[in-house]
């Protein structure tokens, strides 16, 4: 029952192309575990536990670990986004832009250029 319970959590992780993953049912209880490449994917799939099962569900235990825990995240830019949408999609806060920015001034001169197709370092804060 767990299992079908949180599919939408394991069709995330399958999304996510989470690494090492395996899901285990175990006297009632899901055991998932798996490396997510960053802190922001790995938060993405305690997000969508906590949103079906409530913020301290006793029906599953995840174990998810994170590949490279030096950066929040890696975001490659699309069309019509700025520094500050991003910003806002990661941290919920707009004005945090100048963070990465500051991160990225080997790629980025000036914020309010940004181009399509470049890939931004989200850094931790």
């Amino acid at each position: 029952m767990s299992k079908e319970k949180y599919q939408p959590v394991l069709d995330l992780g399958e999304n996510l192309n989470i690494q090492n993953g395996d899901v285990k049912e175990v006297n009632g209880k899901l055991h998932v575990t798996g490396t997510a490449k960053t802190t922001y994917e790995k938060n993405l799939i305690w997000d969508k536990i906590k949103e079906i099962g409530g913020n301290n569900p006793s029906d599953i235990m995840a174990d998810i670990k994170v590949e490279d825990a030096s950066v929040f995240h890696r975001h490659t830019v699309r069309q019509g986004e700025t520094l500050g949408k991003i910003a806002q999609k990661y941290y919920g806060k707009a004005g945090l832009y100048t963070k990465i920015f500051e991160a990225n001034t080997d790629k980025l001169k000036n914020p309010d250029m940004i181009y399509p197709d470049q890939e931004l370092v989200i850094p931790n804060l």
